[in-house]
């Protein structure tokens, strides 16, 4: 039988020992995640979609500090920094990395080849190559789309109804990207019903922004569709005085837009997006394998109307588009 003695000593030396131990399971438990967005850091888009993101993370059980470690990037637009941002990540060696909107996903798939990818707004992800199929994406990378090419033409069809009056539409792209021409193409396509003019804007800086939309603006019976990319995001404010200085109507694929003032927006609800990216890579930190995991598609869009502006701009938005808006602006 131990002695009394010997159990104290024991004891002591298990609680002595005990700290190391929970320090090295800490350790073990800490995991380390990247981020890389293609905006700026204080863009309010941006900010909410990683918000989202956290809240997903945490109501996972993941806290930074704690169990999570998170390193982003931010290349504000600029794909020579994205990349560079890319391979900074890729060779911090993290559990995996959260890629944003644009050009992230295929970036960091040129980076590596093993570290996991969750993508979580990425736009036609097998047309671009960055997945085999939605079903069984393969390889090191699955996510979430953003939205269809299709619904580029349900941004012209809404853009003649709140504006019937419109004849030329003009259209801010980004074709530095494969989504800003898959945009490009479907509006194009959509136009010859819907009897418009189409004008590609392609602006890689303000100074184009600004001659772009003041150029077209000369000629009546004008309106915008500013497609989804991050130098949109980057130049919302911009764009947004262009359209009013002008009296633009104009439809927007992110609904920031009309809630800053713009007039009519379409789009996937992209902070939930981020939520459930999150899901996603609480699942991988978990031991299971990006190929494993299906890449979805949206399932709730938003349609945003501004009335306030449009009674601005002198539109009497049809009763039928008001009824159909998920929330109208007043």
């Amino acid at each position: 039988m131990m002695r009394r003695r010997e159990v104290i000593t024991l004891l002591g030396g298990a609680a002595a020992a005990w700290p190391s131990v929970v320090r090295a399971q800490q350790r073990e438990r800490v995991k380390h995640i990247g981020v890389l967005m293609h905006t700026t850091s204080d863009e309010p888009d941006a900010q909410a979609r990683i918000a989202g993101f956290h809240q997903g993370m945490q109501a996972a059980g993941w806290e930074v500090g704690r169990n999570l470690r998170i390193d982003m990037r931010w290349s504000a637009g600029d794909l020579a920094r994205l990349r560079q941002n890319a391979a900074e990540l890729v060779a911090l060696s993290p559990d995996a990395i959260l890629a944003g909107t644009g050009p992230t996903a295929a970036t960091l798939l040129q980076a590596t080849r093993s570290v996991p990818i969750v993508f979580a707004q990425t736009v036609d992800p097998v047309g671009s190559g960055v997945i085999n199929s939605m079903s069984r994406p393969g390889g090191n990378i699955t996510g979430f789309t953003q939205f269809d090419y299709d619904l580029s033409g349900k941004w012209l069809e809404l853009l003649k109804e709140a504006a019937p009056q419109v004849k030329r539409v003009g259209v801010f792209r980004d074709l530095g990207t494969s989504a800003g021409a898959g945009q490009w193409a479907v509006i194009q396509a959509f136009s010859r019903a819907a009897g418009v003019e189409l004008s590609p804007l392609d602006p890689r800086s303000p100074a184009d922004i600004e001659r772009g939309i003041t150029a077209f603006a000369r000629s009546p019976n004008g309106g915008l569709i500013v497609t989804a990319s991050a130098i949109a995001l980057i130049h919302r404010e911009l764009i947004l005085s262009l359209a009013d200085r002008h009296r633009l109507p104009a439809v927007y694929a992110y609904r920031s837009f009309v809630t800053a003032g713009g007039l009519v927006s379409y789009g996937a609800d992209l902070v939930g997006l981020y939520r459930l990216a999150a899901g996603y890579v609480d699942r991988i930190l978990k031991g299971e394998k990006p190929a494993d995991l299906p890449v979805q598609a949206p399932t709730k869009y938003e349609l945003v109307v501004n009335l306030k502006t449009a009674k601005a701009l002198g539109l009497d938005m049809p009763a039928t588009l008001l009824a159909r808006a998920d929330e109208v602006i007043e």
